[in-house]
């Protein structure tokens, strides 16, 4: 595997987290691509971007959640 394959994969498992952190593992693939297109037309440095900000930066404080890690025992 090559250095820019193995820098895709671990970015493509950090962005994998992230979805299972927010509990969106199991939504529908067209809703979450959706709203992952929405997310560009909020203008950084909006009330609406810090407000998504502060909310992605508590979740990522607090920890993984019991759900996250009851998926996880559930992919093995």
């Amino acid at each position: 595997m090559t250095a820019e394959r193995k820098r895709e994969a671990r970015q493509k498992f950090l962005l994998g987290g992230i979805v299972v952190k927010a509990r969106l593992s199991k939504a529908d693939r067209t809703f979450l691509l959706g709203g992952l297109l929405e997310l560009p037309r909020i203008a950084p440095g909006s009330s609406e971007h810090h407000r998504l900000r502060d909310i992605g930066k508590a979740a990522f404080i607090e920890g993984p959640s019991l759900d996250t890690v009851q998926e996880k025992a559930e992919w093995h």
